[in-house]
C-alpha cells in the first residue's frame, strides 16, 4: 500500500467502523471454529503490526506474516513472532497450524493460487483457512489502486483459487451487502488518483452510525453473510489425513 496509507494502518485498525465491523464478524467465526478444534496455533497472513495478536491469544498461540516492513514495528509486543516476507510459494514453515487467517491479503499477492497451497500445507489435517478478500470486479476503484490490489473476487474466482490448492470450501459468501449502493455512488462520482488517496475514521456520528449498519446486518444474516456485498469471505478446510 502508499506509504501515506500504510503509516495511518493502526488508527483505521482500531477505529474506522469497517475495520471494526470486519473485526466483529470475524470474531463471530473464531468463537464458532474454537468449539470445533482447538485453534493452538493460528497464522495471521498479512498480520501487520500483530494488531489481531491480543484476541487469537485467547484461543492459542498467535504467529504472523508481515510483507511490508514499515507496517511492523522491531520493538513492537509481538515483533517476535512476525516474520516480515512475502507469503508466496517461496515461504517456509516448520510449524503447522489449526487456523490459518487471511484478513484481506489474498487480493494483494499476484499468485493468488500460489499463496492458497502455501497455506494449505501449513495447516494441519483438518485445519482451517479463513479468508476474507474485496469483492465484485465491477468495484475496482482508486481505493484498490491505493492499496495496491490485484484484483477483486467473485465467488467462483476465490472458489476457484481455494480448490485449486486441495481445500474443501465449507462456507462461502458476501458481506457488507448494505455498503453496495454507495460505493457503486462513489464511483459513479469519481475523485482523486491513488497517489492522493487517503483514508480516515469519518466523524465519530458518521462512523457510528455506519459501524451500526454493519452490526444490524450481522445480526440480521448471521454468519453466513449476505447474498452479494463488497467484501467475500470463505471457510476452507484441509482435508483430513487418509
Amino acid at each position: 500500500m502508499l506509504p501515506a496509507y500504510s503509516e495511518n494502518y493502526r488508527r483505521l485498525w482500531e477505529e474506522h467502523w469497517w475495520w471494526q465491523a470486519r473485526r466483529r464478524f470475524v470474531d463471530g467465526w473464531l468463537d464458532s471454529l474454537s468449539r470445533r478444534r482447538p485453534l493452538k496455533r493460528i497464522l495471521d497472513v498479512g498480520c501487520g503490526d500483530g494488531l489481531y495478536f491480543d484476541r487469537l491469544s485467547r484461543y492459542g498461540e498467535p504467529w504472523g506474516v508481515e510483507n511490508d516492513a514499515s507496517l511492523v514495528d522491531p520493538d513492537g509486543k509481538w515483533a517476535s513472532r512476525i516474520r516480515v516476507e512475502a507469503f508466496d510459494g517461496g515461504f517456509r514453515d516448520e510449524r503447522r497450524y489449526d487456523l490459518v487467517l487471511m484478513l484481506d491479503s489474498l487480493e494483494h499477492i499476484e499468485d493468488d493460487r500460489s499463496a492458497a497451497a502455501r497455506a494449505a500445507a501449513l495447516l494441519e489435517p483438518g485445519g482451517f483457512l479463513f479468508v476474507t478478500v474485496p469483492a465484485l470486479p465491477s468495484l475496482w476503484s482508486v481505493h484498490d489502486e491505493a492499496n495496491r490490489h490485484f484484483r477483486r473476487y467473485t465467488r467462483e474466482t476465490l472458489g476457484a483459487a481455494l480448490e485449486s490448492a486441495g481445500l474443501a470450501v465449507e462456507r462461502m459468501n458476501y458481506y457488507f451487502g448494505w455498503a453496495l449502493l454507495p460505493l457503486y455512488a462513489r464511483k459513479l462520482v469519481g475523485g482523486s488518483g491513488a497517489a492522493d488517496y487517503a483514508v480516515k475514521p469519518p466523524p465519530s456520528p458518521v462512523n457510528a452510525l455506519l459501524y451500526a449498519a454493519s452490526v444490524a446486518e450481522q445480526a440480521l444474516t448471521g454468519r453466513g453473510g449476505t447474498p452479494c456485498g463488497s467484501s467475500l469471505f470463505a471457510l476452507a478446510r484441509r482435508p483430513e489425513a487418509a
